[in-house]
C-alpha cells in the first residue's frame, strides 16, 4: 500500500499519525519454526542478504509466523534518520514496523487500522534492529510541527478504519512533508523532454560562499506551464559559454546543461541538504526580485 502527498486531514480526529521515517520501504517474512527471516524492497527484490542483521527478528515474533510492513532506517549518533547514511550502509539499520499484514498464515489486510495496529503491538517485541514506533490519534499539526522541530522528514497520516490495500496507491494514507525555503541563485538549466522539449528540465542552482558560486543541484518540480515560459525567456538572453559555478558539478548535470549568467534568484522549499550540499527533493516556488 502506498501513500499519496498532501496536507494534514481537516478532519483531525478521524486520522493517526505516525512519523515519516527517512528509508527504504521494506516487507520482513517471518517464520519462527524455520527460524528464517526474508527481507523484500518495495520492488520486489530479494535483500535479506544485504542487511543480515534483521536475521533474528524471528525471536522477538510472538507467532509462528508474520508478514510485516516497514521502513529501513538507519540513525544518526544525534538519533535522527540518515538517508545518505543508509545508503551506504556502514551502520547497522533499523527496521520500523508500522503494519502487519499476516499472521500464522491469517490475512490481516482487511482489518482497520487501528486493530491491526493493536496485533502489531502485541506481535513484535522491540530488538537492537526493530521496533513497532508510536503513533497518535489526532494532534497532527501538533506533531508535524515537532518532527520540523527535530529536522525530520514528515509525519503519515493514516485514515481510522481504513483497510490495507496491497500494491496500491490510497488515499487513506498522506505524506504530510516538512519543507524548508531555500533562497538560490540559478546558473543554468538542462534540457527538456515530453511535455517540456519546448522548455527545460531542471534549474541548476547555487549559493554564494564569498564570492565563489557552489553548486547545489537541481530544482525540476513545482513549475507551471506559465513559469516555465517566463523563466526560459529570462535564461536565454544571459546563456554564458562557461560553467558559473566552482567547482563544476558533477558529470550528470554537466551533461546536457547551458549556463547561465548568475543574475536571478530563486525562493525554493527542500527537505533538506546533503552531506554534499545538494538540495533534496527540491521544488521551485519563486523567483526573486534584485
Amino acid at each position: 500500500m502506498k501513500a499519496g502527498i498532501g496536507q494534514l486531514p481537516a478532519d483531525d480526529d478521524r486520522w493517526a499519525y505516525e512519523i515519516k521515517w527517512d528509508g527504504y520501504r521494506t516487507i520482513v517474512f517471518v517464520d519462527v519454526d524455520e527460524q528464517s527471516v526474508r527481507v523484500q524492497s518495495s520492488s520486489g527484490l530479494d535483500v535479506t542478504r544485504t542487511y543480515t542483521e534483521l536475521g533474528g527478528m524471528w525471536r522477538d515474533v510472538n507467532a509462528a509466523s508474520a508478514v510485516l510492513d516497514g521502513e529501513i532506517v538507519v540513525f544518526t549518533d544525534d538519533g535522527r534518520p540518515s538517508f545518505e547514511a543508509l545508503q551506504r550502509h556502514r551502520t547497522q539499520v533499523v527496521f520500523q514496523a508500522f503494519d502487519v499484514l499476516e499472521i500464522d498464515g491469517t490475512d490481516t489486510t482487511a482489518l482497520p487500522y487501528e486493530q491491526r495496529r493493536a496485533l502489531l503491538a502485541q506481535l513484535l517485541d522491540t530488538g537492537d534492529n526493530w521496533t513497532v514506533p508510536a503513533h497518535r490519534v489526532g494532534g497532527g499539526a501538533e506533531l508535524l510541527a515537532a518532527t520540523a522541530a527535530q529536522g525530520l522528514e514528515g509525519v503519515m497520516a493514516k485514515r481510522l478504519g481504513s483497510t490495507y490495500q496491497p500494491g496500491k496507491r490510497s488515499p487513506h494514507w498522506r505524506k504530510v512533508k516538512n519543507r524548508v525555503p531555500v533562497e538560490v541563485v540559478i546558473g543554468g538549466f538542462t534540457s527538456g523532454s515530453g511535455n517540456r522539449s519546448s522548455s527545460f528540465g531542471a534549474l541548476l542552482v547555487g549559493r554564494y560562499e564569498g564570492a565563489e558560486l557552489r553548486f547545489a543541484g537541481g530544482v525540476g518540480t513545482g513549475f507551471t506551464q506559465r513559469r516555465l515560459e517566463q523563466l526560459l525567456g529570462l535564461m536565454r538572453p544571459i546563456v554564458v559559454a562557461d560553467c558559473p559555478f566552482t567547482p563544476e558539478p558533477p558529470r550528470e548535470y554537466r551533461r546536457d546543461a547551458t549556463w547561465v549568467e548568475p543574475r536571478h534568484r530563486a525562493r525554493i522549499e527542500i527537505t533538506e541538504f546533503t552531506n554534499e550540499g545538494l538540495v533534496r527533493h527540491a521544488s521551485f516556488v519563486e523567483l526573486l526580485e534584485g
